[in-house]
C-alpha cells in the first residue's frame, strides 16, 4: 500500500523536506510547507479511496 510519507533530505548542503507517495516525490525548502501539503494529499487520498 502507498502512503504519503516526509523525508528530511540533505542536497548541495542544504536541508530539504521531501514528501512522497509511491514514486512520485515534491520537494520543499520549509517543513511546514511539505507538511501542510503531505496533510492535504492525504485528505483527499483518503477522501478520493484511494488509502484506507
Amino acid at each position: 500500500m502507498r502512503e504519503v510519507c516526509i523525508e528530511l533530505i540533505e542536497r548541495q548542503g542544504r536541508r530539504l523536506w521531501q514528501v512522497r507517495f509511491g514514486r512520485r516525490a515534491l520537494t520543499f525548502h520549509e517543513e511546514l510547507a511539505a507538511r501542510t501539503f503531505a496533510a492535504q494529499l492525504h485528505m483527499r487520498l483518503r477522501w478520493s479511496g484511494q488509502l484506507p
